[in-house]
C-alpha cells in the first residue's frame, strides 16, 4: 500500500469535518489526515484527535480572491507532504468524499495504491441535491447515502484531487495547473455542499459567510436541489459511463484542462450498493 495524505482547509464546518475525519480517517488512518483551519479563533474539536491539525491566519477576502490564496497555500502544503514521504496527496474540501464503486470490494487506499497515475487522478463529480417532497431535513447520527438519492453528474466536481507530485492545484481543487486529467473508472467525488435545503437557508443567514460575498455563491449552487427535484431520474452506471468517456474527451475553450459536458443536465438515482459508504 502506497503512503497516502489527505488535507482540507475548514472554517465553522464541524457538520462536515467530522464526517470528513471519519471518512478519510478510515480509508487512510487519522495519522494520515492534514487539517488546516482557516483563522486562529478556530478551536478544534475532539472528534480531531490523533489527525494533524493546523491554524492559519484567516484569509479575510472576498470568495474569488480567497480561494486563490487557500489554494496556493495548500498546494504548498501538499509539497511539504510529499517531501516529508507521501507517494500521495488527497485534496478535496470538507463537504467532498472521494468513493470507490462499492461493487470493486475495496476501500479507496487500495484503489489509489494499484492505480497507474502519472501525475494527478480525477474521480467523476456527483454533486448532490435534495429531492424536496421525498426526502426530509438531513441528520448527522445515520449515513448521507441512506438520506440522499439523487445527483447530478457534474463537471465541477470532477477534479484533480489526487496527486502523484507537487503539482499547483487551481482554485477548489479543479485542475492542476500545467497539466491534463484523467478520470479513474469507478472512482466519484461526491459533493454534498448543498443537499439539504434547510442546511442551505442556515447559510445564507451566517454573517461569517456573508461578508465574504457567499450568498450569491450558495443561491447559484441552490440549483442542485431544484435539478434533483424536478428532472427525471436517468440509471446510474449507463450515465456515469458515458458522462466519464464525454468529460474525458470534451473540453471548455477557456480551459483545456477541465472537463466539459455540452452543459447537459443529467440527474441520476445512486444505487442502493452505496447506501453505506458515505
Amino acid at each position: 500500500m502506497k503512503r497516502i495524505a489527505a488535507l482540507t482547509m475548514v472554517r465553522n464546518d464541524s457538520f462536515y469535518l467530522e464526517k470528513w475525519v471519519s471518512y478519510y480517517g478510515a480509508q487512510f488512518g487519522r495519522e494520515n489526515l492534514y487539517i488546516f483551519f482557516d483563522g486562529t479563533d478556530q478551536v478544534a474539536a475532539p472528534f480531531c484527535a490523533g489527525t494533524n491539525v493546523r491554524f492559519h491566519e484567516r484569509v479575510e477576502s472576498q470568495v474569488a480572491r480567497a480561494d486563490k490564496i487557500r489554494i496556493e497555500f495548500l498546494s504548498s502544503e501538499a509539497a511539504k507532504l510529499f517531501a516529508s514521504g507521501y507517494d500521495l496527496v488527497v485534496g478535496v474540501d470538507v463537504d467532498e468524499f472521494i468513493v470507490v464503486d462499492p461493487r470493486l470490494g475495496i476501500g479507496l487506499g487500495e484503489y489509489l495504491s494499484s492505480a497507474r497515475i502519472r501525475t494527478s487522478l480525477s474521480a467523476l463529480g456527483l454533486d448532490f441535491g435534495q429531492k424536496l417532497g421525498e426526502e426530509g431535513d438531513i441528520r448527522s447520527d445515520m449515513p448521507f447515502l441512506r438520506q440522499r438519492h439523487y445527483a447530478q453528474i457534474g463537471t465541477r466536481y470532477t477534479k484533480a484531487s489526487v496527486l502523484a507530485a507537487p503539482c499547483r492545484w487551481g482554485s477548489g481543487f479543479h485542475r492542476v495547473k500545467g497539466h491534463n486529467f484523467h478520470i479513474g473508472k469507478d472512482l466519484y467525488l461526491m459533493h454534498f455542499g448543498y443537499f439539504d435545503m434547510k442546511r442551505l437557508s442556515d447559510r445564507l443567514s451566517d454573517s461569517d459567510r456573508l461578508s465574504q460575498g457567499w450568498e450569491k455563491h450558495m443561491k447559484k449552487r441552490s440549483r442542485t436541489i431544484r435539478y434533483v427535484t424536478r428532472f427525471r431520474a436517468r440509471p446510474f452506471d449507463t450515465w456515469v459511463r458515458f458522462a466519464r468517456v464525454c468529460q474525458s474527451i470534451v473540453r471548455p475553450p477557456y480551459a483545456l484542462n477541465k472537463p466539459a459536458m455540452f452543459e447537459l443536465r443529467i440527474v441520476v438515482r445512486i444505487p442502493d450498493r452505496f447506501a453505506d459508504v458515505v
